[in-house]
């Protein structure tokens, strides 16, 4: 009885397997999501060896000092700065999507060290945050922080779904373009998505509902971002409504869209083809970003 509307749907192939793919991912991601609950462990200080870092200059833009161990902190210690192991890739700054945390990027992270060699950093929110401009600041605090210790001038964001929709927030709307050279997004709803009507009862849900205060502000002029925005998009993903809500359309923005064929929402973190992508988009850095791209993995 349960495969009668199924069959009567007559779902293509592609989407029954983008299907099960999401419901295996589902399933492994259950078993290791308490592990990414305790944030993850900081480096104490500079790699033996490692060349002097960048003189940096601390950027403040909307007075998010006071952040736990931040170098603004009162009662912090001076921060010692770790430079990342390529001399001209900025530390990757990795942030999930809505009540999840770092374990979705497990395999990404392990993608960017061994592959990419940089420095990678899973940061967590809480799943009772209930404003994406909140949660924008809160970010600010975590990159100066990165920065500083690091010794870099800025960082590289990916973000997942809301990840990517805080991380724009904190790019366009709180400065933080003059922190972040390029910005990855993955099935964020950059335009609104009306899936699952009745989850609108969380505050933050309503936030990434079409025509909201927060995808309205987001939509405001933004002359002189120099910020680069790279927004992978799938054809199967069933939390986007419409699919066409995860590509980034902004005039004054360096966008390149990239559609993903084959998996829905929960593969794209997780998929090596993405994390190819992912690999491919932040090694072109300072490059002139294209209008489309495609990742087909079907």
């Amino acid at each position: 009885m349960g495969f009668l509307p199924l069959l009567r749907m007559k779902m293509p192939i592609a989407l029954l397997r983008a299907t099960a793919l999401e419901l295996a991912i589902l399933t492994a991601h259950m078993i290791v999501y308490p592990s990414g609950l305790i944030p993850e462990r900081r480096p104490a200080g500079p790699a033996c060896g490692s060349p002097p870092p960048e003189h940096l200059e601390p950027h403040n833009p909307r007075g998010t000092s006071g952040f736990p161990g931040s170098p603004d902190s009162p009662g912090s210690p001076e921060p010692q700065a770790l430079p990342t192991r390529s001399s001209q890739q900025p530390p990757a700054v990795l942030l999930h999507g809505f009540v999840d945390n770092r374990s979705v990027f497990v395999l990404l992270r392990r993608s960017l060290v061994r592959q990419g060699g940089c420095h990678v950093e899973s940061l967590n929110y809480s799943p009772l945050t209930c404003d994406i401009r909140t949660a924008a600041e809160l970010l600010g605090r975590h990159v100066e922080e990165i920065c500083a210790r690091t010794g870099r001038q800025r960082v590289d964001i990916v973000g997942h779904s809301l990840g990517g929709l805080i991380a724009r927030y904190y790019v366009q709307r709180l400065g933080g373009d003059h922190r972040v050279r390029t910005l990855v997004t993955l099935g964020t709803p950059h335009a609104g998505t009306s899936v699952a009507p009745l989850a609108s009862a969380h505050p933050i849900v309503r936030q990434m509902r079409p025509g909201s205060a927060v995808i309205e502000e987001l939509r405001l002029p933004a002359p002189g971002c120099r910020t680069r925005f790279v927004s992978f998009w799938s054809d199967l993903d069933q939390i986007m409504v419409p699919l066409e809500t995860a590509r980034l359309e902004h005039p004054d923005l360096i966008v390149r869209n990239v559609r993903v064929s084959g998996i829905g929402h929960l593969a794209l973190p997780v998929h090596p083809a993405v994390a190819a992508g992912i690999r491919e988009a932040l090694d072109a850095s300072g490059a002139e970003a294209d209008s489309s791209g495609a990742v087909s993995v079907a």
